[in-house]
C-alpha cells in the first residue's frame, strides 16, 4: 500500500495516480489542505527527505512569502509550522510506502524508485 499526499487539482498529482493505477497499485490518496497534516507527519518527511528536497521554493505560494518568512523555513521547527500552515509550499506528490520510503516527486527517478516497491 502506498500513500500518495497531494492536491487533488494538482496535475502532477492526477499523473501519479494515473500512473499507479495503471499499474494496478493499491494506494490511497491524501489531500494536504484537505484531510491536514500533522506536526509528526512534516517531522518525519523532514527527517527523512530534508527541508531542500520538501520546501516548493519555486511555487507561487514561495515567492508570495516575505523574505523574513522565506529565510525562516531554513529551521525545522520554523519549517514545519510553514508548512502545516501552508501547505502548499510542500513539494508534491509525496508517496509513502509501506516499508518507509518517502518519495518526493514524480520524475522519472521518483518513477523507478516507485516501480521497484510495487
Amino acid at each position: 500500500m502506498i500513500t500518495v499526499w497531494g492536491l487533488k487539482n494538482c496535475d502532477t498529482c492526477k499523473k501519479a495516480r494515473t500512473w499507479l493505477e495503471g499499474r494496478g497499485a493499491t494506494f490511497a490518496f491524501k489531500d494536504v489542505r484537505a484531510d491536514g497534516l500533522t506536526v509528526d507527519q512534516i517531522t518525519n518527511w523532514l527527517a527523512t527527505v530534508g527541508g531542500e528536497v520538501l520546501i516548493n521554493r519555486r511555487g507561487t505560494t514561495w515567492r508570495g512569502l516575505p523574505p523574513e518568512i522565506q529565510a525562516a523555513a531554513d529551521g525545522d521547527d520554523s519549517a514545519i509550522a510553514l508548512m502545516q500552515a501552508n501547505p502548499a509550499l510542500i513539494k508534491r506528490p509525496i508517496f509513502e510506502t509501506d516499508d518507509g520510503a518517502v518519495i518526493v516527486g514524480f520524475s522519472k527517478k521518483q518513477q523507478d524508485a516507485l516501480e521497484a516497491r510495487l
